[in-house]
């Protein structure tokens, strides 16, 4: 039996776990250097969490990335890795991006999610996002097979922004 534990910041220095965590979650993964750029970003922040086995040993499980402008918040990029999946990490991931971009004054956040990903698109759904355009082709599989995109939105502003646990 494992636990997960609560999701920390992230800062420069996890480039390398998190590159490796979004490796093993997507097809196409960012490369080292890429996510170097984008946690350099104006406005991105990023959150790790890690689950702990018996022993007590924790082992990196899951990421959130989101980039705050003004008004908005975009979830860059969501992953939780296939051996610590439906443990709500990725629900817990994305309450802290939420609350985050709350508190910083974002009224609404959108994030894009393949069409075949039935597993994010419920946890998505049920946290009240709505599909708002589609990008066709926007994602490519292992095998090059191109996936389109849905672009998702939620209010967050007020009460709105609370997630369920």
């Amino acid at each position: 039996m494992s636990a997960s534990e609560d999701p920390r910041l992230t800062g420069p220095a996890d480039a390398p776990i998190l590159a490796a965590l979004h490796a093993v979650c997507f097809d196409d993964p960012w490369s080292l250097q890429a996510m170097v750029d984008i946690l350099a970003s104006p406005g991105v922040i990023a959150w790790l969490a890690f689950d702990r086995d018996a022993g007590g040993t924790s082992a990196p499980a899951g990421f959130a990335i989101i980039r705050l402008t003004t008004d908005e918040g975009e979830l860059l990029s969501l992953g939780v890795a296939a051996a610590f999946r439906r443990r709500s990490i990725a629900r817990r991931l994305l309450a802290m991006g939420m609350r985050h971009a709350a508190e910083c004054g974002a009224r609404r956040i959108f994030l894009e999610v393949a069409e075949d990903n039935v597993a994010a698109q419920a946890l998505y759904a049920a946290e009240g996002f709505e599909v708002v355009g589609r990008r066709p082709a926007y994602y490519r599989r292992a095998d090059g097979a191109p996936v389109a995109a849905l672009t998702l939105r939620r209010r967050i502003a007020g009460r709105f922004w609370r997630i369920r646990l």
